[in-house]
């Protein structure tokens, strides 16, 4: 009797945040194999095989794909294994996914920037600055920021998770933030953009035919990182007529680039008049457990939503359901008290927060060193509330709720 080959999905990624990716996967009958240079992700236990290769090398998940023989290939929770898997996907003809070059228009600030402005969608007011062979082009640079009002932004075109992105009151900060974007982008150019004052918040879609079939929409927390989302809550701040204008806005998107079924995420900022200026876009899944955050407000199994049309299945049944009940996702990361070098002892929850905790998903140690505060995470926490007030009351208290204990030297 022949032995059944099972079906092979390759993930790009192998971190916690994509466990539930990798759960999803094999419930529906794949067999995962995960990759990534971090071989310590917290994912890669829960797969069935791990390949260990950089999955921002296009052509090295192109060949690590054909080797393994895969009959689909899912993104990890990181830009850059979103245009590696579109690629890998464009070459191999499988099916789940955008062109490369229409992966590259979405998410690459500066495209997406030019996207929006065709389309007459609300963006920050940006100007691209190439680099010079040498370095930094300061004469373009100079003349970039003579365009824009302060205080402006200045990040890398590339990068997510605030990674090289500084606001800058002035020109001399601005300067300052030019050289180090330029230090750690990939590409040749930057972008630069005047800031934009308001609320900050999440809008995550399920399209099916160029239409929003689903939605789900938070506010974000942001703690030491002002770059870095620490976490989330929901149900939104953001009025309907506002997400009514995302809708129409991710439409046009969709229809202008005739995107593929799947998962069209948002990141914007809410002005005082209402108007919502998209600031991030991005068609992977969000990381630190957010498609479980998503999970547990809604009720729709959107990690295994996404697998399904990252591997060309029909998810036209998906059902527009509204968030049940009051939810937060919080990040525990360190506070102003804690240096950097500071050795973690434990993670500490408040009596009058224990309660609402739903799931921890605790990775520190005793005795791990917090090496750069800015960046460190202890876990992921659900809490649910319940209600409104209670909700904005605990999530705006929540850092020192739910809290970082280090070691007294």
């Amino acid at each position: 009797m022949s032995r059944q080959v099972p079906k092979k999905l390759l993930l790009l990624g192998g971190s916690h945040a994509e466990i539930p990716l990798i759960q999803a996967a094999q419930s529906l009958g794949w067999y995962v194999i995960t990759t990534g240079n971090n071989r310590d992700g917290l994912g890669h236990p829960c797969a069935d095989k791990n390949i260990f290769a950089d999955f921002s090398d296009k052509e090295a998940m192109f060949a690590l794909a054909k080797a393994e023989g895969v009959q689909a290939v899912c993104s990890g929770c990181n830009d850059f294994a979103l245009l590696s898997t579109a690629y890998v996907c464009e070459k191999l003809g499988l099916p789940g996914h955008d062109s490369y070059a229409t992966s590259l228009e979405i998410h690459h600030k500066d495209k997406y920037r030019a996207l929006a402005t065709r389309l007459g969608i609300p963006t920050p007011r940006a100007v691209v600055v190439r680099n010079a062979v040498t370095g930094p082009n300061n004469a373009d640079f100079e003349a970039a920021i003579a365009q824009l009002e302060f205080p402006i932004i200045v990040k890398p075109v590339d990068l997510t998770g605030g990674k090289g992105i500084h606001c800058a009151a002035n020109p001399e900060e601005a300067r300052i933030a030019y050289k180090d974007a330029c230090s750690r982008t990939r590409e040749d150019h930057i972008v630069v953009e005047e800031f934009v004052q308001g609320s900050n918040h999440g809008f995550s879609a399920m399209l099916v035919k160029g239409k929003v079939a689903f939605v789900f929409a938070d506010n974000e927390q942001y703690f030491m990182n002002k770059y870095l989302v620490s976490g989330a809550n929901t149900p939104s701040a953001s009025g309907s007529e506002t997400l009514a204008k995302l809708r129409d806005y991710s439409e046009r998107i969709a229809r202008e680039l005739h995107l593929v079924d799947g998962i069209l995420h948002i990141q914007y900022i809410e002005k005082a008049d209402g108007t919502p200026v998209i600031i991030e876009i991005c068609r992977r899944p969000p990381g630190d457990l957010y498609i479980k955050f998503v999970k547990y407000a809604t009720g729709v199994d959107y990690p295994k939503t996404i697998v399904m049309a990252e591997t060309g299945e029909d998810i036209s049944g998906i059902a527009d359901v509204p968030t049940q009940g009051y939810w937060l996702r919080h990040c525990i990361m360190a506070g102003p008290e804690i240096a950097d070098g500071s050795t973690v002892c434990d993670v500490t929850f408040a009596p009058e927060i224990q309660e609402n905790i739903v799931e921890k998903f605790l990775w520190c140690k005793p005795g791990d060193v917090v090496t750069d505060k800015l960046i460190y995470k202890a876990g992921i926490v659900f809490f649910r509330f319940g209600s409104l007030a209670e909700m904005q009351d605990k999530t705006a208290r929540m850092t020192d709720l739910a809290k970082i204990t280090i070691f007294k030297v």
